[in-house]
């Protein structure tokens, strides 16, 4: 099985830091050979401090022997110094760091699930924003399982009892649209979304929405729908993940 592969430092068996808190760190697990590019994944959670980095841990163990580099990432969340916008900052600065880890970025896939998704996607987009500027490295597509991809809707739809309002600290308004997958819509590279038809956590109408939008304005994003619940896409034994792996297997 993979492991990860740095050295410790400050923050902990086996991680790489990307700044001085305690949640900004990473995992790396590399692959036997030659990398086939980079996998970043962000776990989900509802952006809260409850769930953290080991949700992402089988699936970066999975990558790696698929032959991916893998960056686990970890950030601040709500309940442990997160929310809008250190979130954010994280998750940009994370993804940035894999700069520094030796690693070729000519592919960088960000893969996220739940509200890992909505950070997996808005990552493909920061660079339009001076706050997250320069990007030191850009993500080349995106996956979203199950991911969170109208933070408007979801708030009418009280995703997480009320997740959306507490991350953000308000009510979501156009002036979040930065924050935003769906209000970033079209990106310039692909996005598939995979969700399951039987979620109740977050509805594939979510992915639904994303997708028409992206394919009305002429760009690319398919929808990728499997049975199950909110949990299967991120269960390495599932045949939702065996779909994912093919889907990244297309990309090289």
């Amino acid at each position: 099985m993979a492991t990860p592969a740095r050295q410790p430092d400050r923050a902990g068996e086996g991680r790489t830091s990307y700044g001085s808190d305690p949640s900004q760190f990473g995992e790396l697990y590399l692959p036997s050979g030659t990398p086939r590019g980079v996998v970043v994944v962000i776990h989900g959670g509802f952006w809260r401090s409850q769930h953290d980095y080991t949700l992402g841990s089988p699936l970066a163990a999975s990558l790696a022997e698929q032959g991916w580099a893998v960056w686990n990432l970890e950030y601040r969340r709500m309940g442990n110094g997160g929310g809008n916008p250190t979130t954010f900052d994280d998750v940009a600065a994370g993804i940035d760091k894999v700069a520094d880890l030796g690693l070729d970025t000519s592919t960088v896939v960000t893969l996220g699930h739940s509200a890992g998704g909505h950070l997996a996607t808005w990552a493909a987009s920061r660079g339009r924003f001076a706050s997250w500027q320069p990007e030191r490295v850009k993500v080349s597509h995106v996956i979203s399982q199950a991911g969170v991809l109208d933070l408007r809707q979801a708030y009418v739809d009280q995703l997480g009892g009320g997740a959306v309002e507490n991350f953000l600290g308000h009510p979501p308004t156009d002036a979040d649209d930065p924050l935003d997958a769906i209000r970033q819509a079209p990106l310039d590279i692909p996005v598939w979304c995979i969700h399951a038809t039987a979620d109740t956590n977050v509805p594939i109408s979510q992915s639904q929405a994303y997708v028409d939008a992206v394919t009305k304005a002429g760009a690319t994003a398919e929808l990728h729908a499997v049975p199950g619940d909110h949990f299967v896409l991120i269960d390495p034994s599932s045949g939702a993940w065996a779909d994912t792996l093919a889907h990244l297997d297309a990309l090289t």
